[in-house]
């Protein structure tokens, strides 16, 4: 891209015309030579004035070491820069000494952490954390560090700020946090921030909250930005530019909507095809296939070989290098020119299974569920109040079918599944799975019921006893409920891997030896293991990246359509329960405000929460922001133990009136005998649609 051409497109978008950061061949290693793990190998980008640049990669692809090298945050050892420069202003961050490393930290470059709870020191209130970098870097008073943190507090919307200040880190909720450390980052007015995974951990409500804010106060400050994700439609919306990383090597680099518009590496279709659409109609998600590749391997190849369709034998042979090709638009591929991104195929033209159509049968029905949680004080820990955790939850799940229960963190959704399961005991209400009700069953009973009814977890690697080898840990159900003899029980072992899409060499690894995606079909292998009719699946997504996420969807889908489980699917993320389920059930504040059909949920929401959590999906194309409106609900979920009167969503609510702060209201049906029931709780569903 000729200099001419540059200045007209950084023009174009009031991008400044010196770089502020220029990264040249950046190379950082682990652990002992002739053993090492190359985790950035020969990486180079430059970031304009006002810029905002998104690294973009599977996790293990080198994208947060890149910046926490910047950052001087890899010590060594393990770690050592190997090869490089980063210029910051005309100045070596790699060179400089720790001291001078220390004032350009916090004061001229500053990084928000993805987890923001570890990032924070839980024995300070958060004023003294938020006055710390201003008395260090500034040489302000005491009075005036706090007066400035109190507008910054402000600035990212935290209200009561001067009584918070006075706060600890666990009094706030994971949105809260995100904007402490967002101020944190930003109290000291830095010239460029670095966001690591930001949102990650947070759900779609509250991401979009704060991509809103960050994006706001660039402007306002006039900052550069890396943002730093795995998943290229949360990015698209709001960078000027992208660069994808893989194996410790950045493989493309353009300009967003080039990206988008004209993808030149395998490995970026491969992660844009992973990402659910939300406009497809009878599509199957198509993951990248094989695994992430060995960062222990010298970098002399394409570490994408494996898993590439184009791949040729020079592919393996020699190492591509990153080359022009278009306007500002970098590839590392041989045959970038015939790379082309293909529409995806309906899941009867790929000649993929086909989902069953449920029965309408109940397998399972839960009336009025009630879990709340008493809350103890004084030392003889009398009750003072209760947690509301589920609140009045009724639905059924037909044989054959998958009902997502959709929210926020904390509306009770993962506690629903654990009381259904008996992981929880309820309060109040029924669950009668097969006609009988096994609510508050205990022993032998609940036992029984866990034969039939399993439970896929969230975290895949925290719900495997580390102690154990992968054929123990599946095999632990059929031990456990008595299941066959020893050599029958390995058998069963050995099918379950293959159903599971496991290599029979892995029964003798242990859970730390595996992959996340390989971990999660681990739990899946052991939820089946006793042949369950009914399956509970809590967020088992959610800590993957997208490119395996798509692999666990078709997984679940296979084995659904294959031996006629029911799932009931907990989750925030939308856009994959879109492809998983039958039906949508959305939670809110402990009550299911909204639930019918997938379609008529995603094609005509009529609950103002449902229309918010759809608003705020990212949508894997550029040219969509402009169009599409978001609705960002402000404040977060009100605190369970002290739910709102009437309507509990009225306070974040666009269409409240006086009914709503007063009376409960009923669920209505507006169904038809074609699209279904379709039940809201909302007394006004109908101008919501409208």
């Amino acid at each position: 891209m000729s200099a001419d051409k540059l200045a007209v497109d950084r023009a174009a978008k009031g991008i400044g015309q010196q770089a502020v950061l220029s990264v040249q061949g950046l190379s950082v290693e682990f652990g002992p030579c002739g053993n090492s793990v190359y985790a950035v190998n020969d990486v180079s980008f430059e970031l304009a004035e006002g810029e905002s640049l998104a690294i973009v990669g599977e996790s293990g692809s080198g994208k947060s070491v890149t910046v926490q090298t910047l950052m001087g945050l890899i010590r060594k050892p393990p770690g050592r820069v190997t090869a490089g420069s980063a210029l910051f202003r005309g100045r070596d961050l790699l060179a400089m000494p720790d001291s001078d490393l220390r004032q350009v930290r916090g004061r001229d470059i500053a990084m928000i952490f993805q987890d923001p709870m570890s990032s924070l020191n839980p024995v300070l209130t958060i004023g003294l954390q938020l006055t710390e970098a201003l008395r260090e870097h500034q040489g302000l008073s005491e009075a005036e560090a706090e007066r400035q943190a109190l507008d910054m507090l402000a600035l990212v919307g935290i209200a009561n700020a001067p009584q918070r200040m006075r706060a600890f880190p666990h009094q706030f909720s994971g949105g809260q946090l995100q904007r402490i450390g967002i101020a944190m980052a930003l109290v000291c007015k830095p010239s460029m921030l670095i966001a690591d995974e930001p949102t990650t951990a947070l759900d779609v409500t509250i991401q979009a909250q704060i991509v809103e804010l960050v994006v706001r106060l660039q402007k306002q400050l006039g900052m550069a930005i890396i943002w730093i994700s795995h998943d290229l439609s949360l990015v698209a919306g709001f960078v000027d530019r992208v660069a994808v990383m893989y194996a410790g090597s950045i493989v493309e680099s353009a300009p967003v909507d080039d990206l988008f518009s004209a993808t030149r590496h395998p490995y970026t279709i491969g992660l844009l095809n992973s990402i659910p659409s939300l406009t497809a109609v009878n599509t199957r998600l198509v993951p990248i296939k094989g695994a992430p590749p060995n960062v222990t391997l010298a970098p002399t190849f394409c570490a994408f070989a494996p898993r590439c369709d184009y791949a040729e034998a020079r592919c393996r042979e020699q190492k591509p290098p990153l080359e022009v090709v278009g306007a500002g638009h970098t590839a590392a591929c041989w045959r970038w020119r015939e790379v082309e991104r293909v529409p995806r195929m309906s899941a009867a033209a790929a000649g993929e299974p086909a989902v069953t159509a449920p029965k309408q049968e109940p397998l399972l029905t839960v009336t009025d569920l009630k879990v709340h949680f008493p809350i103890r004080r004084g030392v003889l820990r009398r009750q003072v109040g209760a947690v509301h955790a589920v609140d009045g939850v009724s639905f059924e799940v037909m044989r054959g079918e998958t009902l997502a229960l959709v929210g926020e963190s904390g509306c009770g959704k993962s506690t629903t599944g654990r009381a259904v399961l008996g992981l929880e005991r309820p309060s109040a209400g029924s669950i009668v799975f097969e006609g009988r009700d096994y609510a508050g069953a205990t022993g032998e009973e609940l036992k029984r019921r866990r034969r039939d009814m399993q439970m896929v977890f969230q975290n895949p690697f925290g719900s495997l006893n580390p102690r154990m080898t992968v054929g123990r840990i599946i095999g632990e159900g059929l031990r456990a409920q008595k299941i066959g003899t020893r050599a029958s029980r390995d058998v069963r072992v050995s099918e379950l891997l293959a159903l599971v899409g496991l290599r029979e060499a892995l029964r003798n690894r242990y859970p730390f030896e595996l992959s996340g995606g390989q971990r999660q079909r681990v739990g899946i292998a052991r939820a089946l293991a006793a042949n369950p009719k009914f399956i509970i699946a809590d967020e088992p997504i959610s800590a993957l990246d997208v490119s395996i996420q798509a692999q666990i969807v078709n997984l679940l889908d296979d084995l659904k359509a294959r031996l006629g489980l029911a799932y009931l699917f907990v989750g925030h993320d939308l856009s994959m329960i879109r492809y998983l389920s039958d039906r949508v059930a959305v939670m809110y504040l402990g009550r299911i405000v909204e639930i019918g059909t997938t379609p008529a949920v995603f094609g005509a929401p009529l609950h103002p929460y449902t229309r918010a959590l759809l608003s705020a999906i990212p949508v894997p194309d550029p040219k969509a922001g402009g169009t599409r409106r978001r609705i960002v609900l402000g404040g977060g979920v009100p605190d369970p133990s002290k739910p709102p009167p009437g309507c509990h969503f009225h306070p974040r609510c666009p269409l409240a009136t006086e009914i709503c702060t007063k009376t409960d209201p009923a669920r209505r049906d507006f169904g038809s005998a074609i699209a279904g029931q379709h039940l809201v709780a909302c007394h006004h569903a109908g101008e919501a649609a409208s």
